[in-house]
């Protein structure tokens, strides 16, 4: 029947598929209408990332427990670009499908990542202005602002190859969660496919670029916060290099990590398990037997 609604998942085949369309979709979009989606994706990830420093100061909870709870909270970030609709240079690193599969030119992915890039830290930024005028940060006793300030110098004193490992392993983790969201029928699958592998990548304490573009600016307003430094105990030296080359610093290699990971052990291998043109081959004959055969493609259908 034409109409017959099914609550099975998309398979991976059918998500190859999709993800080729959805990256020649993105890349040709209007620079407009893709700057502004893209300042809709750096606030939404500020949000999740304001969330997440919210919940973990002063938990109480174990390490581990500290961690989880943070990354799940974090998760409202890519649930509102995923759901509500917004361009996140780091979920369009998939993009590389389209590419590779020659749907796209090289201009076309970069021209689509640089305007995402330039409105997600856009978008970022404003969020940071936001919650610092509303003055969250005094909140149980400034260690709300002291929270922020960990984290971000945390953060700028990565070493470079750490910052580029963490990196590739966390987008690695979001453009699988964006690849699992392309299986689903629904609003909940999609939030489901989400929640496990950011939960993940954020625990895990692995690095993303435009979630940096809020935290490490808000960590460089804190330092200059006296209360904050002194509820968190820095000396000078201690923060010596939170400041604007260390948040620059830290977004080169994390930039750099984010896109290996999600355009190459994403992107492009799934590209290659099932959209190489031998696979495309084998598959567009299988349909053509099995429209040729109906009573061949139930049984198929069947035992797959």
């Amino acid at each position: 029947m034409a109409n017959k609604i099914t609550l099975d998942a998309h398979p991976p085949l059918e998500m190859a598929e999709r993800m080729e369309d959805v990256g020649v979709k993105k890349a040709t979009m209007d620079p407009w209408s893709m700057f502004a989606l893209a300042v809709l994706a750096g606030s939404f990830i500020g949000l999740g990332a304001e969330f997440f420093t919210l919940v973990i100061t002063d938990s109480g909870l174990s390490f581990g427990m500290n961690k989880l709870v943070g990354g799940l909270v974090f998760c409202l970030g890519l649930v509102l670009v995923v759901v509500a609709g917004a361009e996140l240079f780091t979920g369009n690193n998939l993009i590389v499908m389209a590419w590779v599969g020659g749907k796209l030119t090289l201009g076309q992915v970069m021209r689509n990542w640089l305007i995402v890039y330039a409105g997600n830290l856009f978008g970022s930024l404003a969020t940071v202005i936001f919650m610092y005028f509303t003055r969250q940060w005094v909140f149980s006793d400034y260690h709300v602002g002291v929270t922020a300030l960990t984290i971000a110098n945390a953060k700028v004193n990565l070493p470079f190859s750490a910052a580029v490992t963490r990196g590739i392993l966390c987008n690695a983790l979001v453009c699988l969660a964006v690849w699992l969201t392309l299986s689903g029928r629904s609003v909940t699958d999609k939030i489901l496919a989400i929640l496990f592998p950011i939960t993940a990548f954020v625990a895990s304490g692995f690095e993303h670029s435009i979630a940096n573009m809020y935290f490490i600016p808000m960590g460089i307003l804190m330092k200059g916060e006296a209360q904050v430094v002194e509820a968190a105990g820095h000396a000078a030296a201690d923060l010596a290099h939170l400041n604007l080359q260390g948040f620059i610093d830290n977004l080169i290699a994390v930039t750099t990590g984010n896109i290996f990971g999600g355009g190459f052990l994403v992107a492009a291998v799934y590209w290659f398990i099932y959209r190489r043109p031998k696979v495309r081959a084998v598959e567009k004959r299988g349909r053509i037997a099995r429209q040729a055969d109906p009573l061949q493609a139930t049984a198929d259908k069947t035992t797959s």
